[in-house]
């Protein structure tokens, strides 16, 4: 069983930055651990959906990113240590929400965008960024 813990989020004003962690352990029932998966990172404000904010291919080679944070978010992974991570910079108010990092459901697929392509989610950490 794969488990995801984020870690990193907090309340911030805008223009600063954070940077948040997904530390994973265990493995799928085929005997695999993350590295071997694209990994994403949602969020979901209150009141709204689940959105997609930035995914990363299993090898770390490709990333892709949500229209809305295109240009300030960028996403990393560290296969040694089964941690994915999110840099966020110049964060805006809007930028508000539980972030969540997900498991692509697919063995070495190309990055989901859509949270339907995800499963082993964690328990999210909550960022605040006042004005």
């Amino acid at each position: 069983q794969v488990q995801l813990v984020e870690s990193g989020g907090g309340l911030v004003q805008a223009g600063d930055s954070l940077r948040l962690s997904c530390a994973a352990s265990g493995r799928t029932t085929s005997g695999r651990t993350i590295s071997d998966y694209a990994m994403g990172w949602f969020r979901q404000a209150p009141g709204k959906e689940r959105e997609f904010a930035a995914g990363i291919s299993w090898g770390g080679r490709t990333t892709y990113y949500g229209d809305s944070v295109k240009g300030r978010f960028t996403i990393s992974r560290d296969n040694v240590k089964n941690t994915v991570y999110l840099q966020m910079n110049s964060l805006k108010p809007e930028d508000t929400a539980v972030y969540y990092c997900a498991k692509a459901i697919k063995w070495r697929s190309i990055v989901p965008d859509t949270d339907g392509g995800y499963h082993y989610w964690g328990q999210g950490t909550q960022v605040t960024v006042s004005s």
